[in-house]
C-alpha cells in the first residue's frame, strides 16, 4: 500500500511539474520581453514571442488529445515533454527575434501537450474517490502560475539573464521526464478516434493567417498591400475549407451545430475579447513600467500583482457563488463592465501617474477579468447537449486562447504604429545628440536612461504614450464584449456543472476532454463532498440499517462482492488497527451480517449481508444518478454509474471516525 501511494505520489509530482512548465511559459516571459527586445532588437516582433507559444499550445491541443486516447498517454506525454525540452534549451540560445519566435512556437507544441495529457493521466493513476481532491491541486498550478509567473520572469532577468527564463525549464521537465519513463504505468484506456486532421490545420492556418495580418497590417506592410490582401483571402479560403470539412467529418474539431446555440456563440465571442484583453495586458504593461518608470524586471512583476490578484480572487468568488446560487448570468456583464473601465483608467496613464494609481487601475481590470473567465466555461457547458459537452469545453477556451494571441498582435500593432509615429513627431522637433540613432530606441529602450533629462524625458513620453494608446484601443473592444454580454442567455443550472474547475477559469489553459470525462470530473467534485458530510450515517438510514453505525455500514460495503477478507487487511484499508476494528466487527456478527473464518484471521459477509451491501449499493448509485438525470439518458452514463458507484463506496479515504 505504501509502495503504491509513493509510486503514485511521485507520479502526481511529475504531472504537476510538466503542466507547472506549461502553464508558466505563457506569462513568465512577460516581465522579460523588455530586456528581450534591448537585447535582440525586433520590437516591432515582440507580439511573436507569446503570440507564438499561444498559437502552438492552442491549436495542437485537440491532436494531442485524442492521440493520447488511440495510442496511449505515456508515451505521448514523453514526447511532448522532449519537444519542450528542445524547445526551451534553443529559446535560451537564440541570437535574433525571429529564432526565438521559431521556437517559442516549438515550445507551445510541446507545452499544449504537457497540459492537456497530464490532466488525462490522472484519470489513469488515481482513483475516482480521490480524484476531486487532485483536481483541485492540478487547479492551484494554475493559480501560482499566474501570480508567480511574471515575479520569476523578472527575477531571472535581474539576477541571471533572460536566457533563464528558458534555461530553468531544463532541469524541471528532465525531473518531470525521468520519473514519468520510471514510474507512469504503460497501460491506459484507449479510444478509438477519427481524427480531424484536415480541421485541424486549415483552423489552425486561417488563425494564423488573421494573426499575421493583424500584426503586419499598418506597420511592416500598408494596408493596402497585396501581402495584407493576400493573407486575408487565404484565411478566408482555409475558414470556407474548414467549414466544408467540419460539415463531412465524423469528429470535427469544432461541429459547426455548435454555432447554433447562443449561449455558445456569445460565451465564446465574450471569452475572445477577454483573452485578447488579458494577454494584451500582461505583454504591454511589463515594457510600460520598466521604460517609463524605470523600475527593474523584479518589481514591473511585483506591479503587475494587484491584476493577478483581482483576477485570482474574482474568479474563485465568482465560481463559488455561481455553484450555491445556480445563476450565472449577472458575471459577464458586470465583469465585462469593470475590465472596460479598468482599460479605460489604464489608458490615462502617463509618465507622471503614481504607481498606486496604477496599481488600482490594475486591481480594477483584474477583478473584472476574473467575473468573466471562469463563468464563461460554466456558461458553455451548461448549455450544450451531453454529446458535445467535451468539445464544447475545449471550444470555449480555444477562443480564449485565440483571442490573447490577436490581443497581442493587434495591440502590439498599435503599439508599434503609435510608437513610430510620436518618434518621428520627436525626431523632427528636437535636437539630437551628435551621432545618435533614434532608431536605437526602439531597438534598445534602456538607452533612453543615457540621454540628457531633458531628451530622455521626450522619449518615455512618446513610450507613455504609445502604450496609452494600447488600452486605449482596447477599452472600447472590452466594451463590445459588456454589450455581447447582454446576449447570453440564463438557463438552469446542471448540478454537475456547479462542480466548478479553478484552473480552466484562469490564463489560456488548454482543455480536451470527451463528454464522459467532463461528467464525470464533475460527478466526482460532487461526490467528493457528499462523502465528507455523514454519508455512512445517511446510506444506512436509508438501506434500513438504524442499528448499525457508520463505521459498520462502510464495513458492509467495503466487504460486498470481496469474498473473504483478512481482517488485518480490512484493518490496514480503514488505516485503523484490528483492535480498533474489532468493536465494529463483533456487532455486524451478532446482527448476522458477517461471518469470521475459522482461524479468526478472516471475514465475509452472510448472505443477509450481501443482500445489504447490494442495498447500499443500490441507494449510492441512485443517489449519483440524481446527480446526473439533467443530462437525459444515455448509455455512457448508464457505464458510467455502474463503474463509478462500487469504486467510490468503501474507499479508504471515507471510513467513518
Amino acid at each position: 500500500m505504501q509502495e503504491r501511494q509513493k509510486g503514485l505520489g511521485l507520479i502526481l509530482v511529475a504531472l504537476m511539474l510538466g503542466m507547472l512548465l506549461a502553464a508558466l511559459d505563457q506569462t513568465i516571459v512577460s516581465t522579460a520581453l523588455p530586456t528581450i527586445v534591448s537585447d535582440l532588437g525586433g520590437l516591432e516582433q515582440l507580439s511573436w514571442v507569446v503570440t507564438g507559444y499561444l498559437l502552438a499550445s492552442t491549436v495542437s491541443t485537440p491532436l494531442w488529445g485524442k492521440l493520447g486516447d488511440q495510442y496511449g498517454r505515456k508515451s505521448l506525454f514523453i514526447t511532448a515533454i522532449v519537444i519542450f525540452l528542445i524547445g526551451s534549451a534553443l529559446c535560451g540560445l537564440s541570437q535574433s527575434m525571429g529564432q526565438l519566435i521559431a521556437f517559442r512556437s516549438l515550445q507551445g507544441l510541446g507545452g499544449g501537450g504537457l497540459m492537456v495529457l497530464a490532466q488525462a493521466i490522472v484519470g489513469d493513476v488515481v482513483p475516482p474517490r480521490e480524484r476531486g481532491r487532485y483536481q483541485g491541486f492540478f487547479g492551484a498550478v494554475f493559480a501560482v502560475s499566474s501570480i508567480v509567473g511574471p515575479l520569476l520572469g523578472g527575477f531571472f532577468v535581474d539576477h541571471l539573464s533572460w536566457h533563464w527564463v528558458f534555461y530553468i525549464n531544463l532541469p524541471i521537465a528532465a525531473v518531470a521526464l525521468v520519473v514519468i519513463v520510471a514510474v507512469l504505468p504503460g497501460k491506459s484506456t484507449r479510444t478509438h478516434h477519427t481524427i480531424d486532421y484536415a480541421g485541424m490545420a486549415l483552423l489552425g492556418s486561417a488563425t494564423s493567417c488573421l494573426v499575421l495580418l493583424a500584426t503586419w497590417g499598418g506597420t511592416i506592410y500598408p494596408w493596402s498591400d497585396p501581402m495584407i490582401w493576400g493573407l486575408g483571402v487565404a484565411a478566408l479560403a482555409m475558414l470556407v475549407g474548414w467549414w466544408f470539412v467540419a460539415r463531412a467529418a465524423d469528429e470535427p474539431v469544432m461541429p459547426l451545430r455548435l454555432f447554433t446555440l447562443r449561449s455558445f456563440t456569445m460565451s465564446s465571442l465574450v471569452g475572445f475579447v477577454v483573452g485578447f484583453g488579458m494577454l494584451g495586458a500582461l505583454t504591454y504593461l511589463p515594457l510600460f513600467i520598466q521604460v517609463v518608470y524605470g523600475v527593474s524586471a523584479t518589481l514591473s512583476g511585483v506591479h503587475l500583482l494587484p491584476m493577478m490578484a483581482g483576477m485570482l480572487t474574482m474568479s474563485i468568488v465568482s465560481g463559488q457563488v455561481v455553484s450555491r446560487t445556480g445563476r450565472y448570468r449577472f458575471f459577464p456583464i458586470v465583469g465585462t463592465a469593470v475590465a472596460t473601465l479598468g482599460m479605460f483608467l489604464l489608458s490615462r496613464l502617463t509618465e507622471h501617474s503614481s504607481t498606486l494609481t496604477m496599481s488600482i487601475d490594475l486591481l480594477v481590470l483584474g477583478a473584472g477579468l476574473g467575473m468573466v473567465m471562469q463563468v464563461l466555461v460554466i456558461v458553455v457547458q451548461n448549455a450544450v447537449g451531453y454529446e458535445d459537452l467535451g468539445v464544447a469545453t475545449s471550444g470555449a477556451i480555444f477562443f480564449r486562447s485565440i483571442g490573447g494571441s490577436f490581443g497581442v498582435a493587434v495591440l502590439g500593432a498599435v503599439f508599434t504604429g503609435r510608437l513610430n509615429d510620436d518618434l518621428r513627431a520627436v525626431v523632427a522637433t528636437v535636437r539630437l545628440p551628435a551621432g545618435f540613432d533614434p532608431a536605437r530606441v526602439q531597438e534598445d529602450p534602456t538607452v533612453i536612461r543615457r540621454l540628457p533629462p531633458a531628451l530622455g524625458a521626450e522619449f518615455l513620453h512618446v513610450y507613455a504614450d504609445a502604450i496609452s494608446r494600447v488600452f486605449a484601443v482596447a477599452a472600447p473592444i472590452m466594451f463590445v464584449a459588456f454589450v455581447l454580454s447582454w446576449f447570453i442567455p440564463e438557463q438552469p443550472l446542471r448540478k454537475t456543472v456547479k462542480a466548478v474547475d479553478l484552473g480552466e477559469g484562469l490564463g489560456a489553459t488548454s482543455a480536451e476532454r470527451s463528454s464522459l470525462a467532463e461528467v464525470e470530473r464533475g460527478l466526482v467534485r460532487l461526490a467528493d463532498s457528499d462523502l465528507r458530510k455523514d454519508y455512512y450515517a445517511r446510506l444506512g438510514a436509508l438501506a434500513g440499517l438504524d442499528d448499525v453505525p457508520p463505521a459498520g455500514v462502510w464495513i458492509i460495503a467495503r466487504l460486498g462482492g470481496e469474498g473473504w477478507v483478512r481482517a488485518q487487511d480490512l484493518a490496514d484499508r480503514g488505516r485503523v488497527t484490528r483492535a480498533e476494528g474489532r468493536p465494529y466487527a463483533e456487532q455486524l456478527i451478532e446482527a448476522g451480517l458477517v461471518r469470521r473464518s475459522t482461524d479468526g484471521e478472516s471475514l465475509r459477509l452472510t448472505a443477509y449481508g450481501d443482500h445489504m451491501a447490494e442495498t447500499l449499493l443500490a441507494h449510492a448509485r441512485q443517489g449519483l444518478k440524481e446527480l446526473i438525470d439533467d443530462w437525459g439518458p444515455h448509455p455512457e452514463l448508464q457505464h458510467l454509474l455502474d463503474r463509478l458507484c462500487p469504486e467510490l463506496l468503501g474507499a479508504e479515504a471515507d471510513r467513518p471516525s
